[in-house]
């Protein structure tokens, strides 16, 4: 009997996940203004590279993900279509992978049809110069190329919230 009523509840909880009742949740907050934005050289899986100087014009969404974080493969997706949706000239959209071999994230963003550029962070290095210890976190960087918000967890980016946070840079 205990293991019909386990059942049950289980595909309660499974019900309200997939409705996205259960998901969504992020917490947004301001960068420390007296921290100062670590130094910016990123490779991405296909040799492209993105430094501080040629970043400074955009604005930067910054995610820190994982294929072992449900939340983040919930995410990724709604990323993409955010950055489909953009101005290539004012917004970009890079993602760090942390901790799991490149060819692993390679394989989960083209098994769904994500075309992000995908930085991998196998040490888990750029995650801890960047404070990440939640997944997913993102950040959002001005067009001077300092990191103004951290927003840690799920975010709907197909929402208008979103949007309004990355016209509010400068």
């Amino acid at each position: 009997m205990f293991r019909i009523y386990l059942r049950i509840i289980w595909g309660l909880l499974f019900s309200l996940s997939c409705l996205g009742l259960a998901h969504g949740q992020y917490e947004k907050t301001p960068w420390p203004s007296a921290q100062k934005t670590p130094p910016i050289l990123f490779k991405d899986v296909n040799g492209r590279e993105y430094k501080a100087e040629s970043l400074r014009g955009k604005k930067v969404v910054l995610n820190f993900w994982a294929t072992w974080c449900a939340p983040c493969k919930e995410e990724l997706p709604s990323l993409q279509i955010f950055s489909d949706l953009q101005n290539p000239e004012q917004v970009l959209v890079l993602t760090i992978n942390v901790k799991e071999p490149s060819s692993r994230a390679q394989r989960f963003m083209q098994n769904n049809q994500i075309n992000l550029p995908l930085i991998s962070d196998t040490q888990g290095e750029w995650a801890q110069k960047f404070g990440v210890k939640v997944y997913p976190t993102t950040l959002l960087l001005d067009t001077q190329g300092q990191i103004k918000w951290r927003v840690m967890g799920e975010v709907d980016w197909t929402s208008a919230e979103p949007q309004a946070w990355v016209n509010s840079l400068r």
